[in-house]
């Protein structure tokens, strides 16, 4: 394997790991305002996340920052 392949697939593999610890950390902080709001959503093309976000106003704190975490 070249030094580049080696080199792509180490930060594919470093990004997916940090996408999916994000993911992990939303699921859980936004579960309660899920049911709530968004139960009816099917899952994929981020339409969870818009509708989370369409309900910002009315969600928990813990929610609404684990929200504003996926933006950095």
């Amino acid at each position: 394997m070249s030094k580049l392949s080696f080199a792509v697939l180490a930060f594919v593999v470093a990004f997916s790991g940090t996408a999916s610890a994000q993911s992990s950390d939303t699921r859980g902080a936004c579960k309660a305002d899920y049911d709530k709001f968004c139960a009816g959503i099917a899952p994929g093309g981020g339409k969870i996340i818009a509708c989370l976000n369409a309900k910002r106003d009315q969600l928990s704190a813990t929610c609404k920052a684990a929200l504003d975490s996926r933006k950095k």
